[in-house]
């Protein structure tokens, strides 16, 4: 059987490598990698870590206001589709390459899959949510982490094909922790102490194009004390020198970070701040 896999962002790299590794025995895999995430270290290092294999395909599609990325993921995506002419497509998700990927495939009549199916925050201003509700329409099989994702599909009339199975970002965090405590000198390298520091991450555009948002976020951060590990974000960097903002002294800001130095840098922190939804999930898993 021929599966092509489709990631384009931080957490489906993640949930990818537990299910390739699965997979790759007994199937054909064909990884697409649409370049909706393209900087190294929110990419490339993430493959490296995670012992993911190279993409067979790099679609290069690099950021854009949300049409433009989606429809340029689905036009690229549909030639490889074509080319391949697979039995499955695999997407993972809420990002614009669930969503481009789902189409694409459904509209060439390929069963596709869901991982992380199910999941609802019902804030239909986010963009994730119309992304997670149109591929959870078009799946053909819907895997669902929590007992709740599958009464939330459910109540919306999805009944088949319907399997509970587990998280797999959380299957991915127990087989990397080991590796990532022994391998990570991040700490060190930042000066840090366990529990003496605060990492905070804002990339959604809620809280990055609506300017009031981030000031007001911006506000909160001058006003914390003890110090702040920021892991900023492309797009957020580009909105902080446009703001002019220079951060205060606690106000450590550093490049996006690989998975393990993530993970140790969550594990050992005091507290979170983000608006990432694997984040929040990774920090909850690290107790």
């Amino acid at each position: 059987m021929k599966v092509v896999s489709v990631v384009g962002a931080r957490p489906e790299f993640i949930q990818a490598a537990p299910v390739s590794r699965a997979l790759r025995p007994r199937h054909q895999e064909v990884l697409v990698h649409t370049g909706q995430h393209y900087d190294y270290q929110m990419s490339a290092l993430f493959f490296q870590e995670l012992g993911l294999p190279a993409p067979d395909y790099n679609l290069e599609v690099g950021s854009g206001p949300h049409g433009q990325q989606t429809g340029e993921i689905l036009a690229r995506m549909e030639r490889v589709l074509m080319d391949e002419r697979p039995d499955w497509v695999l997407v993972r998700g809420d990002t614009n390459s669930t969503l481009a990927g789902a189409l694409a495939a459904a509209k060439l009549h390929v069963p596709v899959g869901h991982i992380e199916a199910g999941l609802r925050s019902f804030n239909r201003w986010m963009p994730e949510e119309i992304n997670r509700i149109v591929a959870d329409h078009v799946a053909d099989l819907l895997f669902c982490p929590t007992p709740t994702a599958v009464s939330n599909l459910a109540a919306e009339g999805i009944l088949q094909g319907v399997h509970l199975v587990g998280d797999v970002m959380y299957e991915a965090i127990l087989h990397n922790l080991s590796l990532a405590e022994a391998r990570s000198q991040v700490l060190a390298r930042l000066g840090l102490v366990p529990h003496g520091y605060l990492l905070l991450t804002v990339h959604r555009a809620e809280n990055t194009d609506i300017w009031e948002n981030l000031r007001a976020i911006l506000a909160a951060l001058d006003r914390l004390e003890e110090p702040v590990i920021f892991l900023v974000h492309p797009r957020t960097r580009k909105r902080l020198r446009e703001m002019g903002w220079q951060p205060g002294p606690a106000v450590h800001m550093v490049e996006p970070q690989g998975y393990f130095d993530t993970l140790m840098l969550e594990k050992n922190a005091r507290l979170l701040l983000t608006d990432s939804g694997g984040m929040q999930k990774e920090v909850y898993c690290l107790g």
